[in-house]
C-alpha cells in the first residue's frame, strides 16, 4: 500500500493491521516519533493526519494509506508547527525530551483548529504525558504561538 507521509509517497509492504507507528520507525526510518505505552494513553506517538492529531501505536497502517501524514521529522515545514518548535526552544519545553515529539504535534494540531486557545482549550487538547511535568512550559509555549500575529 501507499502512505503519504511528509509529503513524500512510501510504498509500504506491511500487514494492514500494523500499527502505523512501527512501519514509520522500523520501515522507514523516521525514528522522531517515540513508542511510549502501546495502548494510545500516553501520546508520545503522536503524528498528524490530514492536520488531526492521531496516536500512531494503535493506529492500523491501512486506516491512514492515502491519507496525509506528518511526523515530528516535517512539522517545521508547517507555519505553525515551526513557531510550535521555536516556543518549545525558547520556553525550554523539553527536559528529558522523550514526549516532547508528541507534544509538539499536538499543539500544531490544535493550533491549526483554534489560533487563540484559552487555558481550558489548552488542557483539553494537551492530554499527552510529561513524566518530567513541564505542563507550566507547554502552557506558555502555546500561548506564545497564539499570540504570535497570524497565528492560524
Amino acid at each position: 500500500m501507499d502512505l503519504r507521509i511528509n509529503q513524500q509517497t512510501y510504498a509500504v509492504d506491511a500487514d494492514p493491521d500494523t500499527p502505523l507507528l512501527w512501519v514509520i520507525r522500523d520501515d522507514l526510518g523516521m525514528t522522531g516519533t517515540k513508542y511510549g505505552c502501546g495502548l494510545a494513553q500516553c501520546g508520545a506517538c503522536s503524528v498528524l493526519v490530514e492536520g488531526n492529531v492521531i496516536r500512531s501505536c494503535v493506529t492500523p497502517v491501512s486506516a491512514v494509506a492515502g491519507r496525509e501524514i506528518t511526523t515530528i521529522e516535517a512539522v517545521e515545514n508547517d507555519a505553525i508547527g515551526k513557531r510550535v518548535v521555536e516556543a518549545w526552544v525558547k520556553h525550554q519545553v523539553a527536559q528529558c525530551g522523550y514526549c516532547q515529539s508528541g507534544q509538539v504535534m499536538a499543539a500544531t494540531a490544535l493550533l491549526k483548529h483554534n489560533a487563540h486557545p484559552n487555558d481550558s482549550e489548552i488542557e483539553a487538547a494537551m492530554v499527552n504525558l510529561c513524566r518530567c511535568g513541564t505542563y507550566n512550559a507547554i502552557r506558555a509555549a502555546v500561548h506564545e504561538v497564539a499570540t504570535t500575529e497570524g497565528a492560524a
